[in-house]
């Protein structure tokens, strides 16, 4: 016997990570695990493992627009989170897909190194997304050296980089952890001005698709019609037992236990 799905979907636009630690995987998880259906559409493939990328390549637009274009005429999509994109020609898509999907909210995490420090994509990509999908955006969730390259501040702090990017997106989440302080400071910036802080204990060790792992969490809170601030720190509290849980099964950083015991 069927029955309708209750659960919201979302549409996940990122590429496939064949360590598991982020990507795609990343995103089917975390969204059930906030009770939420993923409809992952694959922008890119990478040789990557939990120590480094070494190589990606960039899917056709053609089938990127397949497959969203399915999902979109199959599934009532409740909000949509994006990943790595690679190319400004990605960029372009991912625009002509929401303008079928009007008024559903759009999570946008400006995936530009890996965990290990290596590129997908050049910063090129990373202007595209600022000057075009931001202002189509509900939020985005750089870290700090995320945001740096994006406002093209190479020291710039958090409140110096949402400053100069809040002109371009309405909310923005700058999300902390890559310096050496004993507290991660996390800072969601409203482009009226207002601001809330989120802070929590710093863990040992890194962690290979923590910032894929927010923001699909992010996007399942608000694909469920959670108020944004509360979204926000519904997301951060998982991600961080995610990475509180986290195992290390290669021989780079550690993998966020996304899923309880008994589903993963």
């Amino acid at each position: 016997m069927s029955a309708p799905c209750s659960r919201p979907v979302v549409l996940c636009l990122s590429g496939h990570d064949p360590s598991g630690g982020a990507g795609l995987q990343a995103d089917i998880e975390a969204l059930m695990a906030q009770g939420c259906h993923a409809a992952p559409a694959v922008t890119a493939l990478t040789v990557q493992d939990t120590v480094d990328v070494s190589d990606f390549r960039v899917l056709d637009r053609d089938w990127v627009l397949a497959q969203a274009n399915a999902v979109i005429a199959d599934l009532p999509v409740a909000a949509v989170k994006l990943g790595m994109l690679g190319s400004v020609e990605m960029v372009e898509t991912v625009l002509e897909i929401m303008q079928k999907l009007p008024g559903v909210p759009l999570i946008c995490d400006p995936v530009l190194r890996a965990g290990g420090g290596g590129a997908l994509g050049k910063d090129e990509v990373g202007y595209a997304m600022r000057e075009r999908l931001f202002p189509v955006s509900t939020i985005a969730t750089p870290n700090l050296p995320e945001a740096r390259i994006l406002a093209e501040l190479p020291n710039g702090s958090a409140d110096e980089c949402a400053e100069k990017l809040l002109p371009f997106i309405r909310h923005l989440l700058i999300t902390g952890g890559h310096g050496d302080e004993t507290e991660v400071h996390n800072r969601l910036y409203y482009r009226d001005g207002s601001r809330y802080d989120f802070s929590c204990q710093r863990l040992p060790g890194s962690y290979h698709g923590s910032g894929c792992t927010l923001a699909s969490a992010l996007s399942g809170r608000l694909a469920l019609g959670q108020e944004l601030a509360s979204a926000v720190k519904s997301a951060l509290d998982y991600t961080w037992r995610t990475l509180r849980d986290a195992e290390a099964p290669g021989r780079g950083q550690y993998i966020p236990r996304r899923l309880p015991l008994d589903l993963a």
